[in-house]
């Protein structure tokens, strides 16, 4: 899709010229600006924005589908707001949002087993959408304050999430129930682990034994053994405002993004050492790593630009200017 603008606008005596929008690439990095309210479009290749779509109000997180033809975009506001933007990638336009009704403050996504799933932080809940369906069609509960992020096994059978306030990480497992009235059926069993005080950004390492939480009040970092639903470390990692932990894909390595500092730390998977700290700018959220394993993309919110990290030497290479703070980034590759 080639889009002109054909006419000229003359704003205060200043010509503007002709916006293109060029067809979205078959690999894309997709960035959000929150207070622009849009997503980017954006070629890792040349680290040009292709597209900008507007996606409604306070966008945070953004996910693709499998196939990478749609993304989903969740309105947070703190609780005020209730929907999930949806964007078509490949016409480039913005579809219908889904109204998730008293499921209010959306916030971490992800996409497994052909759904959207998501968090609901106002509601204390996360749910999943049915695209074949057109409709919410799970919801649970967590009990817990401020449920931020999600992470869903690949066969769908746990989930984990982080709960800000409570400071806690959700386990949350699928099981079949044996006895009592309806058995056998399957239900939903949390098990709830204190971690430390703002667990916000976490990932899950490449074997799924561990999952790494960020503590952003403690600036430490929580190592939770999946099996045993118990923290076996906490690592003075120094991170006081973290806002996002990613594994790299080889799983040697983790970064950490934080929104009171100018680093991102890196972090030695085994043994648990600091190995380095890039400078990205005045602070730093959302962080993304390309498929291939080369490259990271560092949302660095207040400088309105996207860092690329070389995961090979662990230096800034590049940056795409991405709008008024820019944050959630996500991957969509077109099949």
């Amino acid at each position: 899709m080639q889009i002109l603008l054909t006419s000229f606008v003359l704003l205060a005596g200043i010509l503007v010229a002709p916006v293109h929008a060029a067809d979205t690439p078959p690999n894309a990095l997709l960035v959000l600006a929150k207070r622009d309210g849009i997503l980017q479009i954006v070629d890792p290749s040349s680290l040009q924005v292709m597209a900008r779509i507007p996606v409604g109000n306070d966008p945070h997180e953004v996910v693709a589908s499998a196939d990478g033809r749609t993304a989903y975009v969740s309105n947070y506001g703190s609780g005020a707001y209730h929907t999930l933007a949806v964007v078509d990638l490949i016409a480039q336009k913005a579809l219908p949002a889904i109204d998730l009704g008293a499921l209010r403050g959306p916030h971490g996504l992800t996409f497994v087993g052909g759904k959207a799933w998501f968090t609901a932080e106002a509601a204390k809940a996360i749910g999943s959408y049915d695209p074949a369906t057109n409709r919410v069609d799970w919801i649970l509960g967590t009990g817990q304050n401020r449920t931020h992020m999600i992470y869903v096994s690949p066969d769908m059978k746990w989930i984990a999430t982080t709960n800000v306030s409570s400071g806690t990480l959700s386990l949350i497992e699928k099981t079949v129930i044996t006895a009592g009235p309806g058995a056998p059926h399957e239900d939903w069993i949390e098990t709830v682990i204190r971690v430390g005080n703002g667990s916000e950004g976490f990932d899950v390492s490449s074997d799924g034994k561990e999952i790494w939480v960020a503590n952003a009040q403690d600036g430490t970092v929580s190592i939770v053994d999946v099996a045993g639903k118990q923290v076996t470390q906490t690592l003075a990692a120094d991170v006081s405002g973290a806002n996002r932990l990613k594994f790299t894909l080889d799983g040697k390595l983790a970064l950490i993004s934080t929104l009171r500092g100018p680093d991102v730390t890196v972090i030695d998977a085994a043994t648990h050492k600091t190995v380095k700290r890039i400078a990205v700018g005045h602070g730093s959220a959302g962080i993304q790593m390309q498929p291939d394993g080369a490259r990271a993309f560092v949302a660095c919110s207040p400088d309105g630009y996207v860092a690329v990290i070389d995961l090979h030497s662990l230096e800034v290479v590049g940056r795409i200017e991405a709008g008024h703070d820019p944050d959630g980034l996500a991957w969509a590759t077109r099949h």
